[in-house]
């Protein structure tokens, strides 16, 4: 399967919130939570990336060059066990370690495939956050 990974557009804005949105795990509880001038911080100052087949965005993520945390990573459910999230995830932990960070921060819901996805990826369980989620830390480079 061919893809592209790039830096996201205003223009994706609503097959990324689609994507979103249409999660069966870690469904968005309050979507007034993320708000559009958060999401446009990191369309244009942090990294914010989507995977296209087609010309179609079927997937993204977005990552916080200051802080090193990555804050989402989601796929369309069509496009799931492709390889294309762990593309994308590379791609952003990539452009963390140019932006000098030593390692990458998440967190996720206990119990999910994205758990699962994570440690098969060499993501370091560090316990649990005030929240319940689980933190995830992984050396880059």
């Amino acid at each position: 399967m061919s893809f592209l990974i790039r830096k996201a557009t205003a223009a994706d804005q609503l097959r990324i919130h689609a994507i979103r949105m249409g999660v069966s795990e870690n469904v968005l509880s309050d979507p007034s939570k993320v708000t559009d001038e958060e999401v446009a911080w990191y369309r244009e100052q942090a990294i914010f990336l989507v995977a296209e087949v087609d010309n179609v965005v079927v997937g993204f993520t977005c990552a916080n060059h200051q802080t090193g945390l990555v804050w989402a990573l989601f796929m369309d459910k069509d496009h799931e066990g492709r390889g294309l999230g762990r593309a994308l995830l590379d791609a952003a932990l990539d452009r963390l370690l140019a932006a000098g960070h030593a390692q990458a921060w998440l967190t996720t819901g206990a119990g999910t495939r994205a758990e699962r996805f994570y440690l098969r990826h060499g993501w370091q369980d560090m316990g649990r956050s005030r929240d319940g989620q689980i933190v995830f830390v992984k050396t880059l480079g």
